[in-house]
């Protein structure tokens, strides 16, 4: 609609759009602040307190993400300390792991390196969020940068936007990461993207371009078969993860471009995940049927989920030189109905030549 269109059936903007700024006062979440956005009947937050990261995502007041046990919390003081660090990990719709460490915690070199690392409790500086017509679209886009650093040692930082427009379904994730210390540093990114119910349950079905699927471990083997579908929740099941081999797409001039679909017929709705494989070479699923923990986490990465110790002993760590920068987008669009859902099927299926 035409913004003169929408002026003429609304009092305020805020009716159907918005982004506010809230501070949380309960519980673990207590002192948290962070921006609700909505956009029509998409709904998230923005933690300004982690790592702007998005706690919440839904759509048509259906939740899409995953909040585990601990549930909403800002930082806490076990948030680095080994395997404590799972009392910390309230999943939401997407956690950044980074930026020394992924996954499992690990010493090196007399020094330790917590689970996921210590990026996504990072807060955020230079926050700005902003509402703003451009030509005929509304613009609401949320900003800031989290920094990583210590005395002697690195000095990273990763600058975030994150960007919706009124009537598109999509959210943007624009990241640029620098080194701004005088040495090279490791560079290690995971985004932890995790699905809930009601949008995950028995009627959803994941699109994975996967040529080849791999067990992390022996609790995962045998289950890789049943990757691409979500199971009925099971009393003290263990955790699966998948390592995807991704194929290219046979899309012309897209061929470093990956599209992964997560579909709830049932529902009607869908999600769509596009990124850049270049700067996200690795891909990792986890899936957890356990009652009570039951999601399913997408894991485009930069990096193994066998972690930094891997890297190191297979001399590939991932490193960033002196001032230098990379750029990381990823795009997530929310489908609505069973035509628009055909749709991105049937073009998912072209762009990766599947019957």
């Amino acid at each position: 609609m035409e913004k003169a269109e929408l002026f003429k059936r609304t009092g305020s903007m805020q009716q159907v759009a918005y982004i506010r700024p809230v501070e949380y006062q309960e519980g673990r979440s207590a002192g948290l602040r962070a921006w609700q956005v909505k956009n029509g009947q998409l709904f998230y937050q923005v933690m300004a307190g982690k790592c702007l990261d998005m706690a919440e995502l839904s759509y048509k007041g259906i939740n899409m993400s995953f909040l585990s046990k601990p549930g909403l919390q800002g930082r806490n003081h076990y948030d680095t300390n080994g395997e404590e660090a799972l009392r910390s990990i309230m999943g939401g719709f997407f956690f950044t792991a980074g930026l020394e460490n992924i996954c499992a915690p690990c010493s090196s070199g007399g020094k330790d390196y917590p689970m996921h690392g210590r990026i996504r409790t990072t807060p955020g500086e230079h926050l700005a969020a902003s509402c703003s017509w451009e030509n005929d679209n509304y613009v609401m886009r949320v900003s800031g940068e989290m920094r990583e650093a210590e005395l002697f040692g690195e000095n990273m930082v990763l600058r975030r936007s994150i960007e919706t427009v009124y009537g598109e379904n999509k959210i943007v994730v624009e990241d640029e990461i620098e080194n701004e210390g005088f040495r090279e540093e490791p560079f290690m990114i995971l985004y932890h993207i995790n699905l809930g119910y009601p949008f995950l349950d028995e009627h959803t079905k994941l699109y994975i371009p996967a040529g080849q699927v791999r067990a992390r471990d022996k609790a995962a083997e045998g289950h890789e078969k049943d990757y691409d579908r979500m199971d009925s929740p099971k009393e003290n099941e263990t955790e699966y993860v998948f390592i995807h081999e991704l194929e290219n797409p046979s899309t012309e001039g897209g061929e470093n471009m990956i599209t992964v679909l997560v579909i709830n017929e049932m529902l009607q709705i869908g999600l769509k995940l596009e990124y850049d494989r270049r700067n996200l070479p690795y891909f990792m699923e986890w899936k957890s049927i356990a009652a009570g923990d039951y999601v399913i986490g997408l894991e485009p990465s930069n990096s193994s989920v066998y972690g930094r110790l891997f890297h190191e002993k297979e001399k590939t760590l991932h490193k960033l030189k002196p001032f230098a920068k990379e750029m990381i987008r990823l795009e997530f669009t929310v489908l609505d109905g069973t035509a628009e859902i055909e749709k991105e099927i049937k073009k998912y299926k072209e762009q990766y030549q599947e019957v």
